[in-house]
């Protein structure tokens, strides 16, 4: 049984070859993940699209967004990282959150919405306070959507407020985000493996 999980990198940053902390955290999960023989296909960098505005699928001509929920949903597992900005998580992260509203109203004849089955975690980062506050949001936006949550679903790293150190440049990740990482893989790859084989039934 293969089980795919897809990477969303909510930075501010739009340019994919620009550094970014919230991609070496979701390096750390993604090797996580590989232990538990999870593929990550691939990193998306949001802010380099042209997500519009919206609570549809399709938002017309020039939308990125149909072609990327089309990706997620032959997923199992949302890797959901971002940065934290003024201790919520970042503009980019609430405009796909604003679009996967959409399936509210896309359910089957169960009742079940495109995401029913699937796992998700977040991957978050900052050098102020907020990631608590930031994973209650997307969890929360997240499981109104369809999505289910499993424990330790959060990997998170908060530097010095108003530090200049940030993620991407320490010499060593902390153990205890290491740690943190393993569980958040392990979890999120079991609740994977069950939904995969025994969906929810609506």
């Amino acid at each position: 049984m293969t089980i795919k999980a897809l990477a969303l990198n909510c930075s501010l940053k739009a340019d994919p070859g620009q550094a970014s902390s919230t991609d070496v955290m979701i390096s750390l999960l993604k090797d996580a993940f590989e232990k538990h023989e999870v593929a990550v296909t691939r990193t998306v960098r949001v802010a380099s699209l042209n997500i519009k505005p919206g609570v549809t699928s399709d938002e017309g001509d020039g939308d990125d967004w149909p072609a990327l929920r089309e990706e997620l949903l032959i997923h199992d597992i949302l890797i959901f990282g971002g940065p934290i900005w003024m201790g919520q998580a970042s503009s980019v992260a609430k405009r796909v959150l604003e679009r996967l509203d959409a399936f509210l109203g896309e359910t089957d004849d169960k009742g079940r919405m495109p995401s029913f089955s699937m796992v998700a975690v977040a991957a978050i980062v900052g050098n102020e306070d907020g990631a608590h506050c930031s994973a209650a949001q997307l969890f929360q936006a997240l499981n109104d959507v369809g999505f289910t949550i499993p424990a330790v679903a959060a990997c998170y790293w908060v530097g010095e407020a108003m530090g200049s150190i940030d993620f991407k440049d320490l010499e060593e990740v902390p153990d205890k985000v290491t740690q943190t990482a393993a569980m958040v893989a392990g979890n999120a790859a079991h609740l994977a493996g069950l939904l995969k084989q025994t969906p929810y039934p609506g």
